[in-house]
């Protein structure tokens, strides 16, 4: 039976090395989108990171707001980042938030769980049930706000708060990364990843949905932790759905958020009740 090289299967910016190329695509194409489309900031949280940035179309329309959380291994990355990741949705009405979050290893990844749940709260405040989705890192906090109670989180809360998640190459498993050297900033142990791993906790209310995919130029560990999460949800009654996105790798995977007319997109408006 072979051993898996977990850093080499979870160490993405080593798998793609015009990695940078890509992020300062990432930060021209949303400080673009924030000029020309300026959101409005709703702070949510101490400190200038618990913030989160909405952007509204001038004819709102759809039966959810979206929410976009951004990756980084929980420890890179800021929401400024992702702003045009609002544009695809935002072209059919849909309203989006980008939030931000605090990072490892100044934060925790529960603490960073915990912030997402605030955020969450705050938009749920305006009135629209949350569609919730997120790249890497944030593919991970998406389907925690899909398995969230969040009848414990407020009275005032329905459990469906959060009616579906779709995660783009995201991590449901955390105990991979406890031998590699992405933990040096998170401070994982075996006991404190199954703690914050959605594959090991309570799954989502019924009528949930979850999607996962993945670009199909990533690592074999990122096709295995979807589809785990596909088939335990699935088994708990969970709608649950896994793809693969063409030849896509982790830093291009996402692009299609961007593009009113991608299937990524237009999938998330369906969701979202576009």
């Amino acid at each position: 039976m072979s051993v898996i090289d977990y850093e080499a299967e979870y160490n993405n910016r080593a798998r793609v090395p015009d990695h940078r190329a890509h992020i300062a695509g990432w930060i021209a194409d949303a400080a673009d989108y924030r000029e020309n489309t300026p959101p409005t900031p709703i702070p949510f949280g101490p400190g200038e990171r618990a913030v989160l940035d909405l952007f509204t179309p001038a004819d709102p329309r759809g039966g959810a707001t979206l929410v976009f959380i951004h990756g980084g291994y929980w420890q890179a990355m800021e929401r400024s980042y992702f702003s045009h990741m609002a544009k695809g949705a935002n072209a059919h009405g849909i309203s989006v938030a980008v939030p931000g979050y605090d990072l490892c290893p100044d934060n925790s990844i529960a603490g960073i769980i915990d912030q997402m749940r605030e955020a969450c709260r705050v938009l749920l405040k305006l009135g629209r049930p949350l569609v919730v989705a997120g790249h890497s890192a944030g593919g991970h906090l998406a389907a925690c706000m899909l398995a969230t109670d969040w009848r414990a989180q407020g009275p005032d809360l329905a459990q469906d708060s959060v009616r579906a998640a779709y995660a783009i190459s995201g991590l449901f498993d955390l105990e991979p990364l406890v031998s590699t050297s992405i933990n040096k900033a998170l401070g994982l142990d075996t006991e404190s990843a199954r703690a914050v791993s959605p594959l090991h906790g309570p799954p989502p209310h019924p009528g949930a949905i979850l999607d996962a995919v993945v670009g199909g130029a990533e690592s074999a560990e990122y096709h295995r932790q979807s589809e785990r999460i596909v088939a335990a949800w699935g088994e708990a009654g969970v709608t649950t759905r896994y793809a693969r996105i063409g030849a896509c790798h982790h830093f291009d995977v996402i692009a299609g958020l961007a593009d009113p007319d991608s299937a990524m997109t237009r999938r998330l408006v369906a969701l979202a009740g576009g």
